[in-house]
């Protein structure tokens, strides 16, 4: 849009990093996705390799909605690492001078 309205004008979009506890939950983020994943396809088997005998009664509940539980999982775990990998955060260069800073 810059381009057009003002021929001549270089842009160049690159992204800006988040914040270092961001990015490391944002690899978490994943674990429990497929975790939750593996739980509902074979909490069955999982369960008793690591010691419980009976599962959690939350287990039961989320195992009545499979496919739901699944679904949610996956659609939050990808809206929370959206939010966590993006900045928002951009800065403008004039003339090979910083015009405008995020952290400012």
């Amino acid at each position: 849009m810059l381009e057009t309205q003002f021929p001549g004008i270089d842009v160049i979009l690159d992204n800006y990093p988040p914040s270092l506890p961001k990015r490391l939950l944002s690899k978490v983020v994943p674990v429990f996705q497929f975790g939750v994943i593996g739980i509902m396809m074979a909490g069955e088997q999982i369960f008793p390799m690591i010691g419980i005998t009976t599962p959690p009664p939350w287990y039961y509940s989320l195992r009545a909605n499979r496919f739901g539980s699944i679904a949610t999982a996956w659609l939050l775990g990808n809206v929370m690492q959206s939010f966590l990998q993006s900045s928002g955060a951009f800065e403008v260069y004039c003339n090979d001078e910083l015009v405008s800073d995020p952290s400012a």
